[in-house]
Formats: structure tokens, C-alpha cells, sequence
């Protein structure tokens, strides 16, 4: 880890990163929405079903690099509009992915936080784009990659000025087939160890299972994390991409309130061992 010389945690105190009102190392941020613009409707009806089940954040891809050509790809351009509309008729903050160094800064006009998806964590070029930008960023975690990797990806945006960069957790790749990948949620407690940058959870695509994504986002909560990010469809079985993984609004406003409890409870915890310390000092 001696090459980290802007991510590593030292002496430093955790570092909270604004994005609208949300303020990614202060408490739980959870960011919410669909894996991909589809449609007017299915955007603008998503975000308000998110937001009024409680989320600080809406999601949604316009981008979509998929493991087939032959998949539904996005919008592009029509559905970072379709976000930005969102983000009128809400009032919440959107993060979108963006996949080309030459796309970073007119995609960021439209978004208020800029997605670097697992496959393109170690796109160096693009790294070093985003990091020439003054939005913040969300970083996911490569499916085959080590924590020094990823947060020597981290270090790549630091380093070109952007001090703005959030680690998402998002499952990697082992030889189990049961779920879409593995979450490694040892991470968390090991990333907050090794940085002083926030790191949330992606709890839908680590696990590709709709009946694992509320235990392993409670899982997470209690093990610490800053935020998650959970995919949510207005209408899941007629969703365009991870139709078999994306929540309804009903079912994932029950979770928020799992999440809201779990989140004050670690929170009194943490405030009562800070109170015992002080006291034994």
C-alpha cells in the first residue's frame, strides 16, 4: 500500500463527499433506481416510487456496456435527458455510468455524479478524464480485483485533481455459480481500514438474486457501510435489462425501513463505545 499516496487513511479523518444534499461518510445514503432508462415513464415514475420509499439518490443507466452486442444497450444522449427530467420532478441527485473518456465531460452537464463500471476500472484513460473533472465519482470494485488495485484505480482520479471518489463494492468473481458474483463484504470494514475515501454497497449486482439483495443490504449496513446503491423497476418482469434482479418500489420501500433501523441502531452503538472510550481516556 506504499504507493498510495492520496487514498491511503493515515492520520486522516474519513472524508465526506456532497453530492446534492447527500453526504456520502455522514450516516446512510442510499441510492436507487433502474439499471437502465427505458422510457419517460418507466424514469419518471421509478424516481418518484424511490424517492417517496426514501432514497437520497436515483440511478439509472443511459450507457449500458453489456456482455452481449446483441443486448439492450441504453439511450444514450435521450436518457440522460429522461435523468436530468427525473431530477426536475424529484429533486433527487443522479449517477450515471460513463464508459468513454470522450463522453466524460458532456455526460457530466446531466449528472451530478459519475459512474466508473467494474469493467472499466483499470480504462486508465478514462480514470484519468473523469479525475480531470469536478464531479464526484463512484468507483466500482473490478469483478477480479484486489483492494490494492482498486484503490490504486482511486488513486488514478486523486491523483489528476478530483478529490471526489466514492468506492462501490459490487461482488467479485470466485468459482461459486449460484449468484452472479460474490459479495465481499469483508471489504468494507477492510477498505475503511486501508482509506479514508467512503465506500458503499451494490447489493444487486453482487448477488443477481432478488432474494438475496435485502439480507446482504442489511448485512452491509451492519457491517458499517456508507451507502448502498439497489436497483429498482417500476415494473420489474417487463425491465430491458436485470429484469430477474431489480426491486419493486412495494418491496423496497419495506426494505428502507429495515435500513433506516438497522443504520440508527449501528449508529447508537457506535456513539455509545465512543462515549466509553472517551470515558476510560
Amino acid at each position: 500500500m506504499k504507493d498510495l499516496k492520496l487514498t491511503a487513511r493515515n492520520a486522516s479523518e474519513p472524508t465526506v463527499i456532497t453530492v446534492g444534499e447527500c453526504r456520502f461518510g455522514e450516516g446512510l445514503v442510499v441510492v436507487a433506481g433502474p439499471c437502465s432508462v427505458e422510457s419517460e415513464k418507466q424514469t419518471i415514475d421509478t424516481a418518484r416510487a424511490v424517492k417517496a420509499a426514501g432514497a437520497d439518490m436515483l440511478r439509472g443507466g443511459a450507457f449500458k456496456p453489456r456482455t452481449s452486442p446483441y443486448a439492450f444497450q441504453g439511450l444514450g444522449l435521450q436518457g440522460l435527458k429522461l435523468l436530468a427530467k427525473a431530477r426536475r420532478e424529484t429533486g433527487l441527485p443522479v449517477v450515471t455510468e460513463v464508459i468513454d473518456p470522450r463522453d466524460v465531460s458532456w455526460v457530466a452537464e446531466f449528472a451530478d455524479m459519475l459512474q466508473i463500471g467494474t469493467r472499466n476500472m483499470q480504462n486508465f484513460a478514462l480514470l484519468k478524464e473523469v479525475g480531470r473533472c469536478s464531479k464526484p465519482v463512484l468507483l466500482k470494485r473490478g469483478m477480479y480485483s484486489t483492494l490494492n488495485e482498486w484503490l490504486n484505480c482511486a488513486e488514478y482520479i486523486l491523483s489528476e485533481g478530483n478529490p471526489s471518489v466514492i468506492l462501490c463494492e459490487r461482488g467479485i468473481r470466485t468459482f461459486e455459480t449460484y449468484t452472479r458474483n460474490t459479495l465481499d463484504l469483508s471489504a468494507v470494514p477492510a477498505i475503511k481500514e486501508l482509506t479514508h475515501l467512503p465506500i458503499i454497497v451494490d447489493p444487486t449486482h453482487s448477488t443477481g438474486r432478488l432474494g438475496l439483495i435485502a439480507p446482504m443490504s442489511m448485512a452491509a449496513v451492519a457491517a458499517g457501510v456508507d451507502g448502498l446503491i439497489i436497483e429498482v423497476h417500476i415494473q420489474p418482469e417487463e425491465a430491458l435489462c436485470d429484469a430477474g434482479q431489480a426491486m419493486h418500489p412495494q418491496h423496497f420501500s419495506r426494505l428502507m425501513g429495515r435500513l433506516r433501523s438497522i443504520s440508527a441502531f449501528m449508529k447508537g452503538e457506535t456513539d455509545e463505545a465512543g462515549k466509553h472510550s472517551s470515558t476510560n481516556e
